[in-house]
């Protein structure tokens, strides 16, 4: 009776495992728009391409959007109408091609899309029924598991010393018990899990080591992305103005700052936007702007540079932290890329014009680098950097090719990056 009970908890827990490993396995739809689609769409905002919130709706049905988004450039050689009217609505910039997106997982990206919601502000009450509706069952199923695994492993010593009693009874010999600890069978499993996990976190280490994505430093000054080139729509090239003319993007110096602090002296809230740190603690912003004119040696009452005898500024260099850091041996060039590839920021930065604080968005792996390179279409036809390569001038416009990438120019050549 006993083993039967066993028997039955047993199917029971694999049964409840089973029917579990769909919840487990469901691909997260946030976390893969966030990895692939997040430098062109926004759910609810045109972009480089259109806001993607309700767009499954409007576009023909079948297997069309997976093939969409496993090579658009193929429809739109193919000729097919509704790729090739998106196509030209957003200046012919062909979509990057994500053929190792499965079907479960783009249907994850709209199913996101198409729940998301402006976030805003919340009283007590709302935000603790928001959190308790997003707490997953997971932990539930987790609970229960446990549980099962745990009653399973008793039933299981019950039945042992059960079994043992009746054999005495019957004077029947036992075997001798050996201990878990000292059993053959436990040592080498074991060994040979704590093998696979050393293996694996020894590994992954070394495949991290020097990466530093979300890498998020304190900064001497609080200097918010969001209100400058987000709120005020102040151009990026005003201050990295090296990032399409030189290999460095450019720290600006203070006086690009006081271009225009000297007459804004205090923060008054950018359409009510308060400046907040990660961690959540509130900054005052004119406390900054103030910081600021003791860096640049300015004094805000006389409106005038504080000066030595010699008549120098007495000013002090803004230790700022580097955020993006790529090893020694490694060549990238700004202008390279934002002036001849015309690579908008956001595909390596994200989207920095809604950071407070900046963070290193991308991995800045090679591994993430060379995928750039294969799948990013080059605008061919429209730089005249480009009108050397005859070739592939000859095969756009004759129809044997429908666009150019990075790659087909040498982009994974081992020389291009490296010295």
């Amino acid at each position: 009776m006993l083993r039967i009970c066993y028997r039955s908890v047993l199917s029971f827990f694999v049964v409840l495992l089973l029917s579990n490993v769909s919840a487990i396995a469901a691909p997260d739809g946030k976390a893969i728009f966030n990895a692939n689609c997040a430098s062109c769409h926004n759910p609810i905002k045109e972009s480089t391409g259109p806001a993607l919130k309700g767009l499954r709706a409007s576009l023909p049905g079948g297997d069309w959007v997976y093939d969409w988004v496993h090579n658009s450039a193929a429809m739109i050689a193919k000729g097919d109408a509704e790729a090739v009217r998106i196509y030209t609505k957003y200046n012919k910039t062909a979509m990057t091609a994500f053929p190792q997106l499965t079907k479960e997982e783009i249907d994850a990206v709209f199913a996101y899309v198409d729940a998301y919601e402006v976030p805003g502000p919340k009283g007590p009450e709302a935000g603790a029924a928001t959190a308790q509706n997003t707490e997953s069952n997971s932990w539930l199923y987790t609970v229960i598991t446990l549980s099962l695994l745990i009653l399973v492993v008793i039933l299981w010593k019950a039945n042992n010393a059960l079994r043992r009693a009746a054999n005495e009874k019957e004077g029947i010999p036992n075997e001798k018990e050996i201990p878990l600890v000292r059993s053959k069978l436990f040592i080498a499993v074991t060994a040979i899990v704590v093998f696979i996990l050393a293996g694996y976190w020894i590994v992954n280490g070394a495949i991290n080591e020097g990466r530093q994505q979300n890498y998020q430093p304190l900064q001497p000054i609080y200097y918010s992305h969001k209100v400058h080139a987000g709120i005020n729509q102040i151009n990026c090239l005003y201050c990295h103005a090296g990032a399409e003319k030189s290999r460095q993007a450019m720290i600006p110096s203070s006086n690009v700052c006081m271009n225009c602090h000297k007459q804004i002296n205090e923060y008054t809230g950018a359409d009510g936007h308060e400046l907040k740190t990660a961690e959540g603690k509130v900054i005052n912003g004119t406390e900054q702007i103030q910081l600021l004119y003791k860096y640049a040696g300015w004094d805000p009452a006389k409106k005038d540079y504080i000066r030595d005898e010699a008549g120098n500024i007495k000013a002090t260099p803004i230790q700022w932290v580097k955020i993006h850091n790529l090893p020694d041996h490694v060549y990238f060039n700004h202008s390279q890329h934002v002036k001849v590839g015309q690579v908008q920021c956001q595909q390596c930065h994200g989207n920095i014009e809604e950071m407070d604080e900046v963070y290193q968005f991308a991995p800045l792996s090679m591994g993430w680098c060379i995928n750039c390179h294969r799948q990013t279409e080059v605008k061919f036809t429209e730089n005249n950097y480009y009108s050397i390569f005859e070739k592939y001038q000859e095969e756009l416009k004759s129809g044997k090719r429908t666009k150019v990438t990075e790659a087909d120019l040498g982009g994974l050549e081992c020389q291009k990056c490296h010295y």
